[in-house]
């Protein structure tokens, strides 16, 4: 395994520069498809990112009979799936394991995060790896892709949307910034609207129509000079960004205040709650792609990311870490999938939990506090609805929990899984910015136990 050079967790300050540049670099017209599409299946996939790398251990493969040394603060607790055991901070969702299941055997080789990233989203491995995690992606990632293969709908609604924000460190590359995706923002805080999806003071529907016509002439003039070849196709954006701001079944589909409050405090007033809850709307109303970036259940969280190293400065202690955080999880990802079941939507929509890789067999100890390492030769992902089989554990780690010890997989076949769901050919070829021909997934099987 490639050793990795993190500086422990990432500093809060980081976070926020990383996030405003996602959200405050994105204009509505740079992130929609304008491709029409009318071949696709009625489906979409809600991701629920945990970047920073969640522990195995300390979430769905427990290692109870491993020494100390590896087994680490909690204790497994059985679920509704005899023999299928997880880790006593989930007990939501442990009453409703039927609903989902666990892949335990994925690995790769990125130890560093944002190479571990790349390589979950896109299904690419960067060609030099980059210990220093500020690498960005040559090649688009699973919602870019969906956004581009299934297109504009004519209603208006996104095919990819993040929530709060895209991962920051996927780009569109050779697919054109119209497939970036959109961030949302908080939706928990208070009067939540896409500030993109609001009209400017003063400038109603029909007075849209008549700027719409000035636009136009600012996009010939931009083409005449060809100042960006990324815009090509622009005056379609332009049309679907349009269809986006004055369709009411987008600004519904984003209006979390219509759900009951009830169920809303069910999912949790957090923003990992309600950024559960808004995904399921746009999964209903025809959204593609759904990612939530889970790094913290709040803006102002200690713990803000999944990156449980020890940190002495700031006292990051991975026992205190999961107790806290674990529950905003148990509590989002668990109404989630329960609401989806119970609307009849779990055919329709598939839902992923996973982060870029796992942690270290051996906790790392120092002055009272506790900690694992980067370790991407195990990792584990939690899967639900879509169709799929649910109520099982695929593959399995060795007793240290370090390595697959049956049916290793990779995120290779966790994308294609995905793909199949989506209805996208994992073969289908693009042209990168050199003229190459690059297929969607180089390789990768969808799960078999899955499907």
């Amino acid at each position: 395994m490639i050793e990795n050079i993190c500086q422990g967790p990432f500093r809060r300050r980081e976070f926020l520069r990383l996030g405003s540049l996602a959200l405050g670099g994105m204009a509505l017209p740079e992130s929609i498809a304008a491709r029409a599409s009318t071949q696709s299946p009625d489906t979409s996939v809600i991701l629920f990112w945990m970047w920073g790398g969640p522990s195995q251990y300390e979430t769905w493969d427990p290692k109870p009979n491993a020494p100390d040394t590896i087994r680490g603060p909690f204790r497994p607790i059985p679920t509704k799936v005899p023999g299928m055991d997880i880790c006593e901070v989930f007990p939501l969702q442990a009453r409703i394991a039927d609903k989902f299941s666990l892949v335990r055997s994925l690995h790769h080789k990125m130890s560093a995060h944002n190479d571990g990233s790349i390589e979950v989203l896109t299904g690419k491995t960067p060609p030099v790896p980059d210990l220093t995690s500020t690498n960005f992606s040559d090649h688009p990632d699973f919602g870019m892709i969906a956004s581009r293969e299934r297109g504009f709908r004519a209603d208006g609604m996104p095919q990819y949307v993040g929530i709060p924000k895209v991962p920051f460190m996927v780009r569109p590359t050779y697919l054109g910034v119209s497939h970036s995706g959109f961030p949302t923002g908080d939706p928990s805080l208070p009067g939540f609207r896409p500030g993109a999806l609001t009209l400017d003071a003063g400038l109603n529907a029909s007075r849209l129509d008549d700027r719409r016509g000035l636009m136009r002439q600012f996009d010939a003039l931009r083409k005449s000079y060809s100042l960006a070849s990324g815009y090509a196709g622009d005056d379609p954006l332009r049309d679907v960004a349009h269809h986006m701001l004055t369709n009411p079944n987008v600004a519904r589909a984003f209006d979390i205040s219509r759900e009951d409050p009830r169920l809303r405090d069910r999912y949790g007033r957090h923003l990992w709650g309600q950024a559960c809850l808004l995904a399921r709307r746009l999964a209903e109303s025809g959204s593609s792609v759904i990612t939530i970036d889970a790094l913290a259940p709040t803006l102002s969280d200690r713990y803000f990311s999944w990156d449980d190293h020890i940190n002495p400065m700031t006292r990051w202690d991975m026992a205190d870490a999961m107790k806290y955080r674990a529950p905003f999880m148990d509590q989002a990802i668990t109404a989630l999938i329960e609401d989806v079941y119970a609307r009849g939507l779990d055919k329709k929509v598939m839902i992923v939990a996973a982060g870029e890789f796992g942690r270290t067999p051996k906790v790392v100890r120092h002055d009272g506090l506790i900690g694992r390492d980067h370790w991407p030769d195990a990792m584990s992902a939690l899967v639900s609805g879509g169709g799929l089989k649910m109520g099982q554990v695929i593959g399995s780690t060795d007793r240290q929990g370090a390595y697959p010890a049956d049916r290793p997989l990779t995120p290779k076949d966790l994308l294609a899984t995905i793909y199949r769901h989506l209805g996208i050919d994992p073969a289908t070829t693009f042209h990168d910015t050199t003229g190459r021909p690059v297929p969607i997934l180089n390789h990768g099987e969808p799960i078999r136990e899955l499907v």
